[in-house]
């Protein structure tokens, strides 16, 4: 049975990418990670993941599909339930994190992500633990 967490990270941004990619297979030594650079397709795409993911981190603003509209397609999948989908954003005005609360992500990272606590943000996230990261001090 293969304990490592499987991520999947959906991100426009090139440098944002680079900086989780880094986190998660460097530092964090994950050996299942996908990241996609857009939104197209975006179903057909994660239901042919194998294996599927055990984490969701998902940009707010994408194209054609952003943040809120991926996380509606996701909870729609029977495999997503119990699966906690973070919404990554760069906007974090409190308007904003009442909509994603509403929505029913399971918490939110401010971008950049802050590299120091991300390693311990990620277990506590797999651990069930709803964070809402969204002022990075």
């Amino acid at each position: 049975m293969n304990t490592d967490p499987v991520v999947l990270y959906v991100e426009d941004n090139a440098q944002s990418r680079k900086i989780m990619e880094l986190l998660l297979q460097k530092r964090l030594r994950l050996q299942h990670v996908t990241i996609f650079e857009d939104s197209v397709d975006f179903l057909a795409r994660v239901q042919a993941l194998d294996p599927k993911p055990s984490i969701i981190f998902l940009d707010i603003h994408m194209k054609p599909y952003n943040g809120f509209e991926m996380l509606t397609m996701l909870r729609r999948l029977e495999w997503t339930k119990g699966v906690p989908i973070v919404a990554l954003t760069a906007s974090v005005m409190n308007e904003e994190v009442q909509m994603l609360q509403k929505a029913g992500f399971n918490g939110c990272l401010a971008k950049p992500i802050d590299i120091g606590s991300f390693s311990e943000t990620f277990r506590r996230i797999l651990g069930g633990e709803i964070i809402w990261r969204i002022v990075n001090v």
